[in-house]
């Protein structure tokens, strides 16, 4: 009896001894808590968080990866890669991250001013639906009719809706604008460069002119005093800090390589975005910076500019060409080229499946879309006058093999 009830308080004891244990390697080894907005990626484990667009994140690989730089190549006007920019921010602001807008051009808080408002995902639907029924019924009943063409079909179709499962981004309303409340609830910071240089405020001198090492030491002063390095742990939890450059390379920052093809400051872009990286590259933070590449006279600094960006996409609006009122591209305001993808942990470059992109500004939704040029205009165009559109219409460099002949157009 003894000798059983030693080894029952023995089983007990080791029971004892065994359950906490296991408790607590469960409490300690538990999943660490996820960073809000982001997601690991599936391809190369790193952590990326949404452009604020999904049909973007689509493309890009499933969103930008945490620590690098995504380059926006301006259209003429700068008007859709605006938009873009404000996509960026307008998903900072809205999954709490920390944001950094600067400009020399605007000031950053109208830029938030202008923000989209979000949109919930019922909504986004009923969007879509309204978007779809005031379309041309006409143009709708025919393509439904007819058998379209073997290259479209074997294609992958873009995002349509959002889809609950892998839910990763928000949309938004371009025609309603965000609410002061959400902006307010989250943390940012400004740099308007006319301020910067007004105020007087002496800065440690640089290898590049006086507009980007102004803003270069506060992008520093942000990242090391909030702990986005790692240097000293965040206040409360992990988070991302966004940072929007608008227009960088432009007159307004004191550079002149948009005035000149030989410029007195050649090199001081290029050694902005090298520092820049090395910041993103140690601290939770991810880059978006419109450039008017269209403006740079020396065509050098431009590829030198793409080679220190990680992400560049280059849109091209139809505002003003002959592409504007050519009714092969009735339906699209422009094309989207994705230039470049990062290199992250993979020994090979990344390239986009997809070549024949354009972008359209719908009444609330700003949407990507494959290129798909109509098989015919219409029953009073003869074939000759088609022959010519398709001529007068041949698109730049990754969409010249859909409109290289007759045969690609009456089918």
């Amino acid at each position: 009896m003894a000798a059983g009830a030693a080894g029952r308080e023995g089983g007990g004891g080791m029971a004892a001894l065994v359950a906490p244990g296991f408790h607590r390697k469960a409490h300690t080894g538990g999943r660490l808590a996820a960073i809000a907005g982001t997601r690991p990626s599936v391809r190369n484990g790193q952590l990326l968080v949404s452009s604020g667009l999904p049909a973007m994140d689509q493309l890009l690989g499933g969103g930008l990866a945490v620590g690098t730089l995504l380059l926006i190549e301006e259209d003429k006007y700068h008007i859709y890669s605006h938009l873009l920019f404000k996509y960026f921010l307008a998903e900072g602001i809205v999954c709490g991250h920390t944001v950094l807008v600067a400009s020399a051009e605007e000031d950053p808080e109208h830029i938030l001013e202008e923000l989209p408002d979000p949109l919930l995902e019922n909504s986004y639907k009923k969007e879509v639906d309204e978007e779809a029924a005031s379309g041309n019924e006409s143009l709708k009943e025919s393509v439904d009719s007819m058998k379209i063409a073997w290259r479209y079909q074997n294609l992958p179709k873009m995002e349509a809706s959002p889809a609950s499962s892998s839910r990763f981004g928000h949309y938004y309303d371009v025609s309603k604008r965000m609410s002061q409340e959400i902006i307010q609830s989250i943390k940012w910071h400004r740099f308007f460069l006319p301020e910067e240089i007004a105020s007087h405020s002496t800065v440690e001198p640089g290898f590049m002119i006086d507009g980007y090492n102004r803003l270069l030491q506060y992008i520093q002063k942000v990242i090391y005093e909030e702990g986005f390095d790692g240097s000293c742990p965040q206040k409360k939890k992990k988070n991302i800090l966004r940072l929007g450059i608008q227009s960088l390379g432009s007159p307004l920052w004191g550079d002149d390589i948009c005035c000149s093809d030989s410029p007195e400051h050649t090199h001081s872009l290029t050694k902005f975005l090298y520092a820049l990286r090395g910041l993103l590259r140690m601290s939770l933070s991810t880059c978006i910076i419109t450039v008017p590449a269209h403006l740079i006279q020396n065509k050098a600094i431009t590829a030198r500019v793409i080679n220190l960006s990680d992400t560049v996409v280059g849109l091209e609006s139809f505002i003003g060409s002959e592409r504007e009122t050519n009714p092969l591209y009735k339906d699209y305001h422009g094309l989207i080229h994705i230039h470049q993808i990062p290199r992250l942990n993979s020994l090979i470059c990344d390239v986009s499946g997809t070549k024949d992109l354009a972008f359209k500004l719908k009444r609330k939704l700003f949407t990507i879309e494959r290129l798909h040029l109509p098989p015919d205009l219409s029953d009073t165009v003869s074939r000759s006058s088609k022959r010519d559109l398709a001529e007068s219409a041949k698109p730049s460099s990754g969409c010249g093999a859909m409109t290289t002949g007759k045969k690609h157009l009456d089918f």
